[in-house]
């Protein structure tokens, strides 16, 4: 048997209650009628499954009956989404893709002898080093080298336990293994992402798909905000260090790059496309699926429009115990917020047109969008309430839940099409995906 191999373009989507995976796989089903390739990863991390009393089983039952009922002939995958050693366990039977978060293991020191053994053993990557595709080469210092090492070196080495666990409960090359290290405090240089590779390379872990830190804020489900041609800068950047390790270092030839929170970027879509539409690139979604939910209730009047109210409303009473977990990636503005009495009154498409992410809008609230974005877990307490209505309004969830992907993140991301409503097939064809 060979080993799980990655594609070249991927998408994670998330999705929280598991009742959108046909309609997530029909938009990968739209991509390949278009003439391109998007592997679906289903995400659920393990604070979600918490929030919400889920299991990964569930995630996993959702993939394959999706699989099934479309007859997806492709690979598919399901994501553990940010575990550590302390929480892997509870997806060992279920997934075959492990997002590997070292993120609180960043900053602290590994044992000095390892420090030291690895900064003589990549003592050649010092001097001046010429990255693949660019023409100014950059200098590594003996100084540089040995403060990434001390910076990351612990992470990695954490990261090799998680890896050398899952092997053991589901044996070498069964599973893709991705490591994320963007949840700290500054964006990795070239430089650094280089040395981390290479210490990634040394611990054996054969990573796919590897989630660096960009400057500028990823806000859950809104938009970017940061200079966009630093990003741009940054992005080229990250695809060469990955090629160039690639090529030194023996890592998997399918490496690629992974941006995490990617649901809603669109300002920084022509960048990522142009970066990586020759090496590839996993784009990480999550929460627009749940949001989607939301509008397709709202959408249908009656009972949803109602439920979705009611949602807004409890959200904005409990706004700071939803919002703790995530502020460091939610910019809420409270005076943005509507009052629960205004929302009441709204009709379904006023209460759309403040939900969907439609940049051009004069109606559209990120804050609102943000809040919302954070409640699940007042649906989740809805229990079957919730799940029922979206049994009783599954075709108008779902046209939504499939345009969202497609016409927002797919064709944009993978073929270069501007953020809207693509005829499906014409923009992949006039991008020259063909």
């Amino acid at each position: 048997m060979s080993a799980l191999e990655l594609g070249k373009f991927s998408i994670g989507v998330g999705d929280r209650f598991a009742h959108q995976a046909k309609a997530q796989l029909q938009a990968c089903l739209e991509a390949a009628q278009a003439g391109v390739e998007v592997i679906p990863v289903w995400n659920k991390s393990n604070r979600e499954h918490n929030i919400i009393g889920s299991e990964s089983s569930q995630t996993r039952a959702a993939a394959d009956a999706a699989v099934k009922a479309l007859h997806w002939k492709k690979p598919y995958f399901c994501d553990a989404d940010h575990i550590n050693l302390t929480t892997v366990d509870r997806f060992l039977a279920s997934c075959d893709f492990y997002t590997i978060d070292v993120a609180d293991a960043i900053g602290k020191p590994a044992a000095s002898s390892s420090i030291e053994t690895f900064v003589k053993r990549r003592s050649d990557l010092t001097g001046k080093v010429q990255l693949d595709g660019v023409d100014e080469p950059f200098e590594i210092t003996p100084a540089l080298l040995r403060s990434t090492a001390a910076k990351f070196l612990f992470a990695v080495e954490e990261a090799g336990k998680v890896y050398r666990k899952i092997e053991a409960a589901k044996g070498k090359g069964n599973f893709i293994p991705e490591v994320s290290m963007d949840e700290t405090d500054a964006a990795q240089t070239p430089a650094e992402l280089l040395i981390i590779l290479a210490a990634i390379a040394d611990e054996g872990i054969p990573v796919q798909t590897i989630a660096p830190k960009f400057t500028g804020r990823f806000n859950k489900g809104v938009d970017y905000v940061g200079d966009l041609a630093q990003f741009r800068r940054e992005i080229v950047l990250d695809v060469a260090a990955i090629a160039t390790a690639v090529r030194n270092f023996g890592l998997p030839r399918n490496l690629k790059l992974s941006v995490h929170s990617g649901s809603d970027k669109f300002s920084i879509y022509p960048a990522i496309h142009d970066a990586t539409k020759k090496s590839g690139v996993h784009l990480k979604t999550a929460g627009t699926t749940w949001l989607e939910e939301i509008i397709g209730l709202a959408e249908s009047g009656g009972d949803g429009l109602a439920l979705a109210k009611e949602i807004y409303a409890e959200a904005y009473a409990h706004r700071e115990e939803l919002c703790a977990p995530y502020a460091t990636v939610i910019d809420i503005d409270p005076a943005r917020l509507p009052a629960p009495a205004t929302v009441a009154r709204w009709t379904s498409q006023q209460y759309i047109a403040a939900l969907r992410h439609d940049p051009h809008s004069p109606d559209y609230n990120p804050s609102l969008r943000q809040l919302l974005h954070v409640g699940f877990k007042i649906a989740a307490k809805m229990g079957d309430r919730y799940l029922n209505l979206l049994q009783a309004n599954e075709p108008v969830i779902a046209k939504n839940v499939t345009e969202n992907l497609f016409d927002r993140h797919i064709a944009p991301v993978f073929s270069g099409k501007a953020v809207g409503k693509p005829s499906p097939g014409a923009a992949l064809e006039h991008a020259g995906v063909r």
